[in-house]
């Protein structure tokens, strides 16, 4: 049941955050426009740090199948938005669904490949002891890891091209075969939905180049992969569909129709340089 809103003399000096909360639309009414079978769907949701929002009314169905770029400037809530939908983060209000269930409920069919920043690099393992990480949630607990999960942990560091390393501690890896080794731990996990936070980020072109053909491989079998990208120049070129997104959701569907000037300018406001290579992006693919 929605809360009255308070009176003018009670709320002459009401906290504004808790204001808002108090006179959200009711999530379960949210809902019902949303499919059930969507790999992510998430209702009226918003994100504060120490009270002040930084997501605001997010209401979001992620198409099943797809490649989705997560795109904005910085300090827009991308990352925010991953950590959010995760459980990593608190949620001020509203919802989240993954196949029409909780996270909790459905953790091991996500996965999620975080920032390299936020990861302690030199915890003493191997890049196969990283990768076969992915496999816990169906190792039986207090169990060991098992020979074939340990094959499947090896058949992934093959398919990132990492097979060579799999000895190697990962502290002695570069930034961009580090990268490689978490992907490969999402991989083994074998989820539905992947959520990935910046996976281009600092990485050669070469990794750059593998791990596109990895995530459009991904979704030719079936899977749904959200990704946070920084890079306008490439969003035509490597996503389905595209997000855009300065704390609430300024535009969202396929690519070709919601990539264009306009919509980038309400994102961006005056980031002319971002916006002048954005334009020349949108008029390149229209003469194709």
């Amino acid at each position: 049941m929605r809360s009255s809103a308070p009176s003018a003399d009670t709320n002459k000096h009401a906290d504004p955050f808790a204001t808002m909360i108090l006179t959200r639309r009711d999530v379960s009414a949210i809902a019902e426009d949303h499919d059930a079978a969507s790999p992510l769907s998430i209702h009226d949701m918003t994100v504060a740090y120490h009270r002040k929002p930084v997501l605001w009314d997010i209401d979001y169905a992620a198409p099943a199948g797809k490649l989705v770029g997560i795109v904005g400037p910085n300090g827009a809530g991308k990352s925010t938005l991953l950590k959010a939908c995760l459980d990593l983060i608190p949620r001020a209000s509203g919802s989240v669904r993954f196949h029409g269930e909780p996270y909790r409920v459905r953790r091991r069919e996500v996965g999620y490949v975080p920032q390299r920043e936020s990861v302690d690099w030199d915890f003493p393992a191997r890049a196969l002891d990283v990768v076969a990480m992915g496999c816990y949630g169906r190792i039986p607990w207090c169990w060991p890891v098992r020979r074939k999960d340990r094959e499947a942990a090896r058949d992934a560091l093959s398919r990132v091209g990492m097979a060579d390393y799999a000895t190697r501690q990962i502290s002695k890896l570069s930034g961009g075969q580090q990268q490689r080794v978490f992907l490969a731990r999402a991989l083994v996990q074998d989820a539905r939905t992947y959520l990935m936070d910046e996976p281009f980020a600092g990485v050669d072109a070469a990794t750059e180049a593998a791990i596109v053909t990895l995530l459009r491989t991904l979704r030719d079998n079936g899977k749904t992969v959200l990704v946070v990208h920084h890079d306008l120049q490439t969003v035509p070129e490597y996503f389905d569909h595209v997000v855009l997104l300065n704390m609430r959701i300024v535009a969202a569907g396929p690519t070709a129709e919601i990539f264009n000037e306009s919509n980038l300018q309400k994102t961006y406001g005056g980031r002319l340089t971002l916006l002048d290579k954005a334009a020349h992006v949108v008029a390149r693919e229209g003469r194709r």
